[in-house]
């Protein structure tokens, strides 16, 4: 179905290839899993697949990659496009009609169908993509997962043989990734459709596929999930469990580690009682804070005090309110009721922007908002006049990026990164994060969980919302959980999270009752008891 015979792919003006004497074979009704770090290469080889590498992004391309026998040299994307479909992270982004039904039979019609083949190939996809109630739904009514499983059937109404998925699941709440990757998984098993799935949120799709593409170092290693990902640092927690625990094989979904966990939750025994949570001085308080869109209520009512020392995690379905929580309390987002103060007394609404960076700042969502200059040096040197320190933020992220590089030909990962650094370059004592891992492979969300906790460990206080659990469950020590704008729950991080089931992360899952969320924790509680 997809063969790449000795590919090498380098940008124009690069110096070296991104990708270089690349082979492997996708076969017909696969479901491929393609890992490697930010910035590694994996986007360029997903655009090899479908013909934008060279054809849309320019670039010379060595070697040969076929797609259903077709030469993407000599086909263009357009020429492939009854063959591959493909759906990227931002849905919204390629809508181009207004309610669900019209969107999916927009691409029949600009094939051309009779109007009968048309409504059964709709129809089919509402059903295989559990679409049918929502037909006449406008798009921008739907939850982040919605519109994601109309994305993917937008594309399945043309009938292609292969399906390409950049992150698809990047900006989903667990809830609705799981929805979108059990559609995809039927589509495999019940269509025969073959599947290229780049992910970075390996622990969601690792017990669904059939072969991992490793893409790392300009170079790819191909195999089954159970031969690459044990050696994968970004591989899911229950690998690096495994490796502590000594356990072989070494499991690679949380069932496997479950199989071979209770000589361990043995030795952990149960969850230790959890002292009282220290608080530092309070940094803001919200107060009665409602925010609406329209008709809509996304926040409603909400009290919140933040302490210093405190990492945050502000958590919730797609549309909870969590970025419109985020920016009432930056200040600059509107507000239909409600007080925002911080330790001085003055409320945020009333700050310039100058001083409201420098008091309260804000990572926002998409984070290349925040970047406008040609050059990432020149975004560095703008947002902290030239200290150094928003370069020393971004180098730590994310090594290696050069100073002369335009943003926008940086992956997701590291345009992330840098709206990162910029923010962090203001030292202000009040942090917001708004999904600040979209994009990040699990060595770089090692990484900034390190850099929160020292933000946090300053005396300032870091709010970070996010759908990724396991992040949330690396760096901080409080969460709270929003659903239809309100705080339903409001605790400390290891009580919250192992409260539910789409919450809690799979260390916690594969030892529900030792009190532990990540395999440090494990490794911590052994080393206490056995030492």
């Amino acid at each position: 179905m997809i063969r790449l015979t000795d590919v090498t792919l380098t940008y124009p003006g690069a110096k070296a290839p991104v990708l270089e004497e690349v082979s492997f074979a996708v076969e017909p009704g696969e479901l491929v899993l393609v890992v490697g770090g930010t910035g590694s290469g994996k986007s360029t080889l997903l655009a090899a697949i479908t013909g934008r590498f060279p054809h849309s992004t320019g670039g010379e391309l060595r070697g040969q990659v076929r797609v259903s026998g077709r030469d993407t040299r000599e086909h263009r994307p357009r020429d492939l496009a009854d063959v591959v479909g493909v759906v990227g992270q931002d849905p919204e982004a390629t809508f181009v009609t207004g309610t669900v039904e019209a969107e999916l039979a927009y691409t029949l019609e600009q094939l051309g169908l009779p109007a009968a083949v048309m409504r059964t190939r709709v129809e089919a996809t509402l059903d295989q993509l559990g679409l049918s109630e929502l037909r006449n739904r406008a798009l921008d009514e739907l939850s982040g997962g919605e519109q994601q499983r109309v994305a993917i059937g937008a594309v399945l109404t043309a009938h292609p043989q292969v399906l390409v998925l950049d992150e698809p699941t990047s900006a989903l709440d667990p809830a609705a990734a799981e929805d979108v990757l059990s559609a995809v998984h039927r589509l495999v098993h019940d269509l025969g459709l073959t599947v290229v799935l780049a992910e970075h949120r390996i622990e969601r799709v690792a017990g669904l596929v059939d072969k991992v593409v490793l893409v790392k170092d300009g170079r790819v290693r191909v195999g089954a999930p159970a031969a690459l990902l044990p050696e994968y640092e970004g591989a899911p927690p229950v690998v690096a469990l495994g490796r502590l625990a000594g356990w072989q094989p070494v499991p690679i979904t949380v069932r496997e580690a479950r199989r071979q966990a209770g000589p361990l939750a043995a030795r952990l025994g149960a969850a230790p009682v959890a002292p009282a949570r220290r608080v530092g001085e309070r940094l803001l308080s919200a107060r009665r804070v409602s925010v609406r869109h329209g008709v809509t209520t996304a926040v409603d009512h909400v009290d919140l005090d933040l302490h210093a020392g405190e990492v945050v995690a502000l958590m919730g379905r797609n549309g909870a309110g969590k970025s419109s929580l985020l920016w009432a309390l930056q200040g600059s987002g509107r507000r239909a009721s409600g007080t925002v103060r911080l330790a001085d007394g003055v409320d945020t609404a009333g700050l310039s922007p100058e001083v409201a960076r420098s008091k309260v700042t804000l990572l926002p969502q998409p984070a290349s908002d925040l970047l406008y200059l040609p050059g990432v040096a020149a975004e560095c040197a703008a947002a902290d006049g030239g200290t150094g320190r928003a370069r020393a933020e971004l180098d730590a992220l994310v090594p290696g990026i050069g100073d002369d590089t335009d943003p926008r030909d940086l992956s997701e990962g590291q345009r992330l990164a840098l709206a990162l650094a910029v923010q962090l370059s203001a030292d202000a004592a009040v942090v917001l994060l708004d999904e600040p891992t979209r994009g990040l492979d699990g060595g770089a969300k090692a990484v900034l969980a390190a850099r929160i906790r020292e933000v946090a460990g300053q005396g300032r206080v870091v709010v970070v919302t996010t759908h990724d659990v396991e992040f949330a469950a690396t760096c901080a020590d409080r969460v709270v959980v929003l659903a239809g704008g309100q705080v339903v729950a409001d605790g400390a991080a290891t009580d919250v999270l192992r409260a539910s089931p789409m919450l809690a992360p799979q260390v916690a899952k594969v030892l529900p009752d030792a009190g532990v969320l990540t395999v440090a924790d494990v490794a911590t509680r052994l080393a206490a008891r056995d030492g």
